[in-house]
């Protein structure tokens, strides 16, 4: 700005909306015809507006230290376009930052050698393969944004339908369905749907994004027949949380319809808990009962095991900061929970927390070697896992920032492990964050093998991200991620 005219600033600033406006089709072309996702360093730039495309450019100066603009990666996206691709999630963020170090040329030329193994790999005849119907039983918080995120997802090859959801009650429907719509429509948390959504009282339909989605009445899962509903070989994403056991959960197998169940708590006995980029991969076929963890689990297990792998971990405790939920009263009240009964709003309750021991069931190696605890704050969104940790190795707060950084920008866990480098963030920056758990740079504490970490996440929406990812893999929908990591 200090050698350059405000009018010269405003004029490219100018251009360059006019650029990522012409972006926004072709990026939508090759979602809709061949199943290529286009991300800017692991953002989805699918369905984004233009300030969106233009501030997810910017955020490579934080992670790369260069700039980007669209400028750079516009003859990329429009050579996207005729090379025939087949499905994949394509980082133009990085191939951008690539072609500009080589001193640009030959658009094709370099995205040929780049994604070699998808040019001209698209066989509009060949589909996308069978779409694995999904049932959500409950629509409280997680239910609903489940909702939005598998509407916002559907097409583009992810074949995950939403197909219905159960929830209770059998009184007046067409106000019943009116205010399930209207809960989906406006959440004072996350904000208005992104689309349409309408009600067709007679079918006992939601019509969202032209997304058909069954309103099934029910009071038990033996009640439902979703065969009856054209529902078949479903997964059941159990959101209620009132059963968390095999036994329980396996009232949902029994349905007909049915072919898998998942849980969006903390399974007990031998259901496995799954923290999706951990291990996920201890999935089997013949898994039909799984859990997804808590939001906590989630949060914390992709950062011990990062650091557990290149520090070593000796022992720690983890302090949860955690939003109130539905669970607490909002006035003082009678609660079946030690202290959970006084005003959430109002207080901070010291509860506990499952989260620690549960890290050992998706990592087996911290058996033993976390305590936890938790705080109830007056916040309706966003927690903070506070990790107090002994390590193996020495090092430093820089050391440790720099690692964590690398991890979460090129490492298998991007999608897990966000990072954030700024002394003003505070929770609401976080609503909305797709990432199981984000790291914030700025209070990290270590000296010697002494470490103190502060992770944020959004227990809802960053959890419920998890959830469709372990979704995917039962569901058998994987994606080629391009550009490979560099060895």
């Amino acid at each position: 700005m200090s050698q350059q005219s405000p009018d010269t600033v405003f004029q490219e600033w100018h251009d360059n909306q006019a650029i990522a406006e012409q972006m926004i089709p072709m990026i939508g072309s090759l979602y809709r015809h061949n199943n290529v996702v286009v991300t800017m360093f692991g953002r989805s730039l699918f369905n984004r507006s233009v300030i969106r495309i233009l501030k997810d450019h910017r955020f490579v100066r934080k992670v790369e230290g260069t700039e980007l603009s669209v400028q750079d990666t516009f003859p990329l996206v429009k050579a996207m376009m005729d090379l025939n691709l087949g499905p994949a999630h394509v980082d133009v963020g990085k191939l951008g930052v690539a072609f500009k170090r080589q001193g640009g040329g030959d658009a094709e030329a370099f995205l040929r050698d780049q994604l070699g193994e998808i040019v001209d790999a698209h066989d509009p005849d060949a589909g996308n393969g069978e779409p694995k119907d999904v049932v959500l039983y409950g629509f409280g918080r997680i239910g609903r944004i489940l909702a939005r995120v598998l509407v916002e997802k559907a097409g583009g090859g992810n074949l995950l339908r939403l197909r219905a959801i159960v929830v209770r009650g059998r009184g007046d429907i067409a106000k019943d369905l009116e205010k399930r719509a209207s809960l989906l429509r406006r959440d004072s948390v996350h904000g208005p749907f992104d689309g349409t959504i309408s009600v067709d009282v007679e079918s006992r339909t939601l019509i969202a994004n032209g997304n058909a989605i069954k309103v099934i009445y029910a009071d038990s899962p033996a009640e439902v027949d979703y065969t009856a509903h054209g529902i078949d070989n479903a997964v059941v994403v159990d959101n209620t949380g009132i059963w968390r056991d095999a036994e329980g959960l396996g009232q949902h197998l029994a349905c007909k319809g049915v072919a898998k169940a998942l849980l969006t708590a903390p399974g007990k006995g031998d259901v496995k808990n799954i923290v999706y980029g951990i291990n996920h991969q201890d999935i089997s076929d013949e898994d039909r009962i799984i859990s997804a963890a808590s939001c906590t689990t989630n949060a914390i297990v992709p950062v011990l095991k990062v650091l557990n792998d290149e520090f070593g971990v000796e022992h720690g405790h983890v302090e949860t900061v955690h939003s109130y939920t539905n669970d607490q009263n909002l006035i003082d009240n009678y609660h079946k929970g030690d202290r959970r009964g006084r005003s959430a709003p109002l207080n901070m309750v010291l509860t506990e927390t499952g989260a620690a021991k549960a890290v050992a069931k998706a990592l087996p190696e911290f058996d033993g070697k976390l305590t936890g605890n938790a705080i109830r704050v007056p916040t309706p969104n966003v927690s903070m896992a506070i990790l107090n940790l002994r390590l193996d190795k020495e090092t430093d707060a820089e050391t440790l920032n720099n690692f964590l950084r690398r991890m979460s920008l090129d490492s298998p866990y991007q999608k897990q492990i966000d990072f954030v480098d700024s002394p003003e963030v505070v929770s609401t920056d976080f609503v909305g964050n797709r990432h199981a758990g984000i790291v914030d740079a700025k209070a990290t504490i270590a000296n010697g093998k002494n470490a103190v970490l502060y992770v944020w996440y959004d227990n809802e929406f960053g959890y419920s991200c998890q959830v469709i990812r372990i979704l995917q893999q039962v569901s058998n929908v994987h994606f080629l991620k391009l550009p490979r990591a560099q060895a």
